[in-house]
């Protein structure tokens, strides 16, 4: 507790009533979340079984959990729950299977799994232009979830032909999840909000259970959950709730900044705690920060301040193409590690949209500097490798029936929502898995003949497959599997461009011959056994290990859009493209929707901790032409003073930039002899 500064004790010790701390970047907030638990449990003697602290990524939540550890004893943590928002919804729901109208073993659905399932519900729909409404619709389903409305309210409340379109889709989607034992990922929270709204004996029971609740990134919540954590909570508001409003940048994906001052009306006896002592970056970078944001209303102000001196300015640079900003930022990179004696990893570029990251990526290279692309497409998680993956799950599980879900109609087979709808009450009165009971004598008196001929072929060419799959011949099911059902067909068919259509094909084979090494290697490991199925399940591994590896700390510069820039920190950041239509975004600009970009770049800016630079590209290529460009408003929003504005007005005299280049490498040489 003597590490805490005055605001942060303050936050830590007062537990008698709901509890808003307004946490401004780098202002040490999970110090105060983790030393909060700690002192709970020791001081207040709230058994840690009775605590919750809720946060929006594992990420955070692990480190959240192995703080705690730190602090307090493992025999005093046992039962604290240390988890994101998603994971205590998923908790309660197994908790409660039978209030919540679900069964054991149900299956979660990702994202791309519940587009696929209401792409089958809408091809029932007049018009090609269903299908290409999908990606609208499940958004639009999603925000419903999020806002705790109802299929039946949402075609009640439709006031449009798309509202009402959207609205049945919705209940479709949501009565086929309902049948096949699925939920998909705002269902975490929807379920259980409603549960609790419904059952109050349930409610009070997890109110038992949780009787103080801590949440990290307030700012962050959408409707639901703002509900879950007010029902959960009620009456006495024992709840501690951290966030900073100026970091709101979700709100593209339903979150709610208003929720902070929604507190204030729903408990008229918060109490606020503001840490503005950041503990991360210099006053000049800070300065910067403040007076930008300070264009912004704010239900609560707010400005952070730091120990750490004035520190450089801010470098603004403005070039002549992309080619020249990214050429820039690479050597400056280069020439800076080089001059301080730093590391690769000390410094972060930052962007708007992911795609500016080709031509750096390509400078990077071209001088041999490790880089890393954070945020960038896990192999696993394209739509094709789901697929596959899919299919050989299903082989060495058919009780599988999530994967049997996403790909019974794929590629096409023309099995409905309606069929598979039918599929699943019959397989539920039969208490077994949707596959098992594909080839059932009574299906067809439960659902057109057609349709349950279609499901019996199915079964019996996958259990052929499967026949071949715990042997020597188990590579050759797999190879079989993909050429049977013309699955490359089905993927050039169906991809953007031809171009698109090959990459994906030849993702599949890749994974075909990872398969094939792991068997090999069995062999050579285990005398001659070879198991498709235990191969599959390192593959799963394969699949988290990918996943986390996006946190390793190996040395390289570190490329990332502003949105995943959220929550870190680094030495050294430039940020690049800072112009009018890509910060603020184009979209943004016309529909007069400044206030999120501007703290878009209030996250920006607080990223750095010594030193931050600014570039922008005077002309840029877009659609085939060339196009002047503007700097951001933003930078005009900063304090002047701070600023080195480099090169502007020199970036088309050719014999300068040779002049600068020239020294530029001088410079290197010199710092290499």
């Amino acid at each position: 507790m003597s590490k805490l500064n005055p605001r942060q004790q303050e936050a830590v010790d007062y537990a008698d009533g709901p509890l808003l701390v307004l946490a401004g970047a780098g202002s040490g907030k999970t110090s105060v979340i983790t030393r909060k638990i700690a002192w709970l449990i020791q001081e207040r003697g709230i058994p840690a079984r009775h605590i919750a602290a809720v946060t929006f990524t594992n990420k955070a939540s692990r480190e959240m959990k192995e703080r705690v550890q730190q602090l307090v004893s493992r025999d005093l943590t046992r039962g604290l729950i240390v988890s994101t928002f998603h994971n205590l919804g998923l908790r309660i729901l197994k908790s409660e299977l039978k209030a919540c109208g679900l069964r054991n073993g149900f299956s979660i659905l990702d994202g791309a799994d519940s587009k696929e399932i209401l792409k089958e519900i809408l091809r029932q729909g007049e018009s090609e232009r269903d299908l290409d409404a999908v990606d609208v619709i499940h958004k639009r389903i999603s925000s419903w979830k999020n806002a705790l409305v109802l299929p039946e309210q949402a075609v009640s409340t439709a006031e449009t032909d798309e509202d009402l379109r959207a609205a049945m889709a919705y209940s479709g989607y949501d009565r086929m999840l309902r049948v096949c034992n699925a939920v998909d990922f705002d269902d975490l929270i929807l379920m259980p909000a409603r549960m609790f709204h419904e059952q109050p004996r349930i409610l009070e029971k997890w109110r038992n259970r949780i009787q103080y609740l801590l949440v990290d990134e307030y700012q962050d919540t959408n409707g639901a959950q703002y509900e879950m954590v007010k029902m959960l909570t009620l009456p006495e508001g024992k709840f501690t709730v951290v966030g900073d409003d100026d970091q709101s940048i979700y709100a593209w994906r339903g979150a709610r900044p208003e929720n902070l001052a929604q507190l204030q009306e729903d408990w008229p006896t918060l109490k606020v705690v503001k840490l503005e002592q950041n503990y991360r970056s210099t006053g000049r970078i800070l300065k910067a920060a403040n007076t930008v944001i300070a264009n912004n209303p704010h239900e609560f102000e707010k400005s952070l301040w730091s120990d750490y001196g004035y520190g450089e300015p801010i470098r603004f640079s403005a070039l002549r193409d992309e080619e020249a900003e990214t050429e820039w930022i690479a050597s400056d990179i280069f020439h800076r590690r080089l001059q301080k004696g730093l590391q690769w990893k000390d410094f972060a570029v930052l962007y708007r949209g992911n795609f500016q990251s080709r031509i750096l990526e390509m400078k990077l290279q071209s001088l041999s500097i490790p880089y890393k692309v954070s945020g960038g497409k896990s192999f696993f998680s394209r739509s094709e490798i789901k697929d596959l993956m899919c299919y050989l799950r299903l082989l060495v599980n058919p009780d599988d029936d999530n994967a049997f879900l996403r790909i019974i109609n794929t590629p096409r087979r023309e099995i409905g929502p309606a069929t598979l709808e039918k599929l699943a009450t019959w397989a539920l009165k039969r208490e077994q898995g949707l596959y098992h009971v594909c080839d059932d004598f009574a299906l067809s008196e439960v659902m057109n003949p057609k349709a349950a001929e279609k499901l019996q072929k199915f079964k019996a060419w996958l259990d052929a497959k499967r026949q071949f799959c715990f042997g020597q011949n188990s590579l050759q099911a797999v190879q079989e599997l993909i050429t049977d059902m013309d699955y490359e067909g089905w993927l050039m068919q169906n991809a953007s461009s031809p171009r698109i259509g090959e990459k994906n094909i030849e993702n599949i084979w890749q994974l075909v011959r990872s398969i094939e090494r792991m068997l090999e290697k069995q062999e050579d490991d285990e005398e001659g056994a070879s198991d498709l199925e235990s191969v599959i399940k390192k593959l799963v591994l394969l699949d988290m290990l990918e996943q986390q590896q996006e946190e390793d700390d190996s040395d390289r510069v570190q490329l990332m859009t502003l949105h995943a820039s959220k929550g870190l920190e680094f030495p050294h950041v430039y940020m690049m493209g800072v112009e009018e239509e890509f910060l603020p975004h184009r979209t943004s600009i016309e529909e007069d929707n400044i206030v999120e970009e501007r703290r878009l770049m209030y996250v920006g800016i607080t990223r750095a901790r010594e030193t931050l630079a600014m570039t922008q590209a005077l002309t840029r290529k877009q659609y085939g032409e060339r196009i002047d460009t503007t700097a951001s408003r933003f930078v005009d929003e900063m304090p002047q003073d701070d600023i080195d504005y480099l090169g502007i007005g020199i970036q088309k005299d050719e014999a300068k930039e040779a002049e600068v280049a020239e020294a530029s490498i001088a410079n290197l040489r010199a710092l290499l002899d």
